[in-house]
């Protein structure tokens, strides 16, 4: 019998208009209007000095949550647990791909594993897509550490772009069954590692924790069907 969760169902402020530039020289601009909008859910950007969390935005809008973001982000609600074996999946879409960083794309995805999350300790394990056709899978340890190079690597499930500015949708699914945690990108598995390469010192403190939504800076993607399911 297979049991599917629904997820826990934005709150916060506006932004001056700041910017940050990644080691790479890439920039990340402040989110117009940014805050956390949707209640219950809270969020963590990857370090910076000049940057908050209401640099980036998320809000419901219809049935989607709606991402733009400024800095990388982590979002999350904390009442969106699993443990065990467990899939969690989630369908993203980017209405303009490339829209808010024409330089190049940016990823989005699905955390799972999330352990003391919004502290500097925090650890979580995600898999990410890009809309030029590549996935990437990293984790935080809460130091970040890379499972599949760090730019990621390119995998023909993953679906391509027309075009910049036209959309592109990704369905992403993480599992735990046993010693495996997999990434199943639009129905097919294009990464599986044990469990002994993603849990111990300076990674994840465990599979069991919190699942939710890891994003790029300078990405916007409508998220749907953000659901966990039991065996």
């Amino acid at each position: 019998m297979r049991r599917v969760y629904a997820f826990a169902l934005a709150a916060v402020t506006l932004a001056p208009a700041v910017s940050v530039v990644y080691a790479q020289g890439d920039v990340s601009h402040a989110v117009a209007g940014g805050g956390i909008m949707v209640p219950g859910w809270q969020g963590k950007i990857d370090r910076s000095r000049s940057m908050t969390i209401n640099d980036d935005k998320l809000e419901k809008v219809g049935d989607a949550l709606h991402v733009m973001t400024g800095p990388a982000v982590g979002y999350w609600n904390p009442a969106n647990k699993a443990s065990g074996d467990y899939t969690v999946k989630a369908t993203f879409t980017e209405p303009h791909f490339q829209n808010l960083n024409p330089a190049h794309p940016h990823p989005y995805g699905i955390f799972i594993g999330g352990n003391d999350l919004g502290t500097d300790t925090q650890s979580y394990l995600y898999c990410a897509a890009y809309g030029d056709g590549r996935f990437i899978v990293r984790g935080f340890g809460p130091a970040a550490f890379a499972l599949n190079g760090g730019e990621g690597e390119t995998n023909a499930a993953v679906h391509k772009a027309a075009a910049k500015g036209e959309p592109v949708s990704q369905t992403i699914a993480m599992s735990v069954k046993g010693d495996d945690v997999t990434c199943s990108i639009n129905g097919k598995q294009v990464a599986k590692y044990d469990k002994s390469a993603i849990v111990g010192p300076g990674k994840l403190k465990s599979t069991d924790g919190v699942y939710c939504l890891r994003f790029a800076h300078n990405v916007e993607a409508n998220v749907t069907g953000l659901t966990v399911t039991k065996p």
